[in-house]
């Protein structure tokens, strides 16, 4: 089954995890019977009065209900079956909040009116809080603070000192926010601003419920309404630009369905529809909508093709919030209401999209989730479904997990050798500014169990705004990301992955024959690593693969041939060969890599930009007063040989 852990970065992800079920006392299993010869096994089951639950011919499997008692009988049959996985649980884990968990929220945005700023204040636990101190920093611009009041009109007296206000309380005057409810705080100031969302990333605005439990407002995008800010860091809108937008190329989206009604998710840059199909992967069928109570399907689908257009002035034109605004999207729902869902439903849904791929033309599988690994990767269920899909031409984006720092923490599919696994960077809120960009603490790091490096390529995953639909659970669970235009910001390797699948679609149109090797071959050799002063990497390829994405890059420098050329798929399926990562692993230490102590910097030690820190070889070597001494990395020779390949494709050179 599928869940969702307890921290919010977590918890905007999907994850898998397997339940053992009590072999004694369970009264009926849902096993995964695999074998050679699916007619045999079908038909003891059926000798059996079990109930099959899913055909799973991709990977020579099928799913039934079983007692303990008719799974032995089929088992002491005359049959050959080589694997059987009966520790399947249902029912999803309850989220059980820990005891010391903040369940206080201040929300991502100001709001104005006028002069008037407005901050929403969110109680998400089951008992009343009360406030017990109140801070207020905002840009002299706005002149003198006039006053401020909380829901209900309690106007707050406060003495202020320049452009700076502040309360505290004891415990019988604080105001109270009631159990799953939430405040207001208002401020008037004497001058209405200009550009409001500017302004926000000058406040300083922190509100502390009890003893420890703290929220404070973040940063700002400038225009937030009017971009999204991701298509131009990563390349895209330079390609809309060009009517590079994806048209032709279908993505399917295996997670918890899709919002229909949004005209931006329903319709191309156009105006026609584009959603070819939806399969619910939980009832195994085709279905005309597959509603999405989540969310989350729907925020990765907006990612990937949302064709609203950039309004910001300045901006690249046309350009649009997507990052592939005209491909047509396939709805794959195996997520339920809460996150939950069964391995052996996320199967059915990859066959369905084998299945169906020359139909509607599917290039790409978006997958945003992960888990821990339980099997070696070939063994894994997913796993060999998705090498099944890879096989067959199709295009898998696979999240890294939002499990980290710790090492080992990518999750499965993440951890297959064959699709592209993403990590994510944020970019502390400055979207003009690479220097301050940087890995999260939740971005899940390698190596992978059998030594690989993953994930393969870190792409934009913080605050990415998107739609949600209305009253699905993130919307009810995460009432502070929720934009009064009515946009959801999320954070999380999820997103990163389904920017890069965006990117992968971008790619097929211009050359729609590139092979799925050649795609993710062409984004990892042009990523740009993330450079310290010292010259050395920034972080371990186990965080950051080969670095961050670009698009233009990889259609331009990027090279359709890497490491993956070592791999061999067809032996693989056949159960001939399986693949070892270079990773060394010991008893005394974690994970490295061959000679990795001088080539890697020391890590800093807070998350969070580092001052010394740059991302690919250009930004590096400009940064420095003089030429590099000589080190570990050849920068100098790699940004010379970029340079001559831009020169080569400007000439037409091959």
């Amino acid at each position: 089954m599928l869940h969702r852990s307890g921290k919010l970065a977590r918890r905007l992800l999907p994850g898998i995890l397997w339940l053992a079920s009590d072999a004694h006392t369970s009264e009926e299993l849902l096993v995964m019977l695999q074998g050679p010869d699916l007619s045999a096994i079908e038909a003891a089951v059926v000798q059996q009065r079990g109930v099959i639950t899913h055909h799973l011919p991709i990977i020579s499997a099928l799913g039934a209900r079983l007692s303990r008692a008719q799974l032995e009988a089929i088992q002491a049959a005359d049959l050959e079956i080589t694997r059987v996985i009966d520790d399947l649980a249902w029912e999803p884990e309850p989220e059980i909040p820990q005891a010391d968990e903040c369940q206080f929220a201040g929300a991502i945005e100001l709001q104005w009116d006028g002069s008037s700023a407005t901050w929403a204040l969110f109680n998400k636990g089951s008992e009343t809080i009360k406030l017990s101190a109140l801070e207020v920093a905002w840009p002299p611009v706005l002149g003198a603070l006039r006053n401020a009041k909380l829901s209900g009109d309690q106007a707050l007296k406060f003495e202020q000192s320049e452009s700076l206000a502040s309360w505290t309380w004891d415990e019988t005057t604080a105001p109270e926010i009631a159990a799953e409810s939430h405040q207001t705080l208002t401020l008037t100031f004497e001058e209405a601003p200009d550009a409001a969302a500017a302004l926000q990333s000058e406040f300083v605005l922190k509100a502390k419920a009890g003893d420890d439990c703290q929220s404070k407002l973040v940063p700002s995008y400038r225009y937030p309404e009017e971009d999204s800010y991701y298509p131009s860091v990563s390349g895209a809108a330079s390609l809309h630009m060009h009517g590079v937008t994806g048209q032709g190329i279908a993505v399917a989206v295996l997670d918890s369905g899709l919002w229909e009604d949004h005209p931006e998710l329903a319709m191309d840059t156009q105006g026609n529809p584009r959603i070819i199909a939806r399969y619910d992967a939980i009832q195994g069928k085709e279905v005309s909508e597959a509603f999405d109570e989540s969310g989350h399907g729907t925020h990765m689908s907006s990612v990937i093709a949302r064709s609203g257009r950039v309004t910001r002035e300045a901006a690249t034109r046309p350009s649009y919030r997507g990052i592939a605004p005209d491909v047509s999207l396939v709805a794959i729902k195996a997520f339920g209401e809460s996150g939950e869902a069964g391995f052996l439903d996320i199967v059915r849904g990859i066959q369905w999209v084998v299945e169906h791929r020359e139909q509607y033309n599917i290039r790409v599988l978006n997958l945003s989730f992960a888990a821990r690994p339980r099997w070696p990767y070939w063994e894994d269920p997913v796993n060999q479904a998705l090498m099944r899909a890879w096989q067959n031409g199709i295009f898998v984006s696979a999240a890294a997990g939002n499990e980290g720092p710790d090492p080992m923490t990518v999750g499965s599919p993440g951890n297959l050798p064959y699709v592209l696994t993403v990590g994510a960077i944020t970019d502390s809120w400055t979207e003009d500014n690479r220097d301050d960009d940087y890995i999260p603490d939740f971005s899940s790091r390698g190596p992978t169990p059998l030594g690989h490096i993953k994930p393969d390529v870190v792409a934009p995953g913080g605050h990415i705004s998107g739609v949600v639909r209305p009253g699905s659970t993130l919307e009810r669970e995460f009432p502070e990301y929720l934009l009064h235009s009515g946009e959801f910001v999320m954070t999380g390797t999820s997103q990163a992955t389904a920017l890069v699948s965006g990117l992968a679609a971008l790619m097929l149109q211009l050359e729609p024959k590139l092979t799925n090797d050649a795609i993710k071959c062409l984004l990892k050799t042009s990523a740009e690593p993330a450079i310290e002063l010292d010259g050395r990497l920034a972080y371990s390829p186990f965080a950051q693969g080969e670095g961050l994405v670009s698009v233009q890059r990889a259609l331009t420098i990027g090279t359709p041939s890497c490491d993956q050329q070592a791999l061999d798929l067809n032996a693989e399926v056949a159960g001939l060969d399986h693949f070892q990562g270079p990773a060394i692993f010991t008893d005394t230490a974690p994970p490295s890599l061959p000679g990795e102590e001088a080539l890697i910097s020391e890590p800093p030690d807070e998350e969070g930009p580092s001052p010394t820190l740059r991302w690919g070889a250009a930004a590096h070597l400009q940064r420095l007063d003089q030429a590099p001494q000589d080190g570990p990395i050849d920068w100098l020779g790699i940004h010379a040989r970029e340079q001559q390949r831009f020169r080569d494709m400007a000439e037409g050179s091959p």
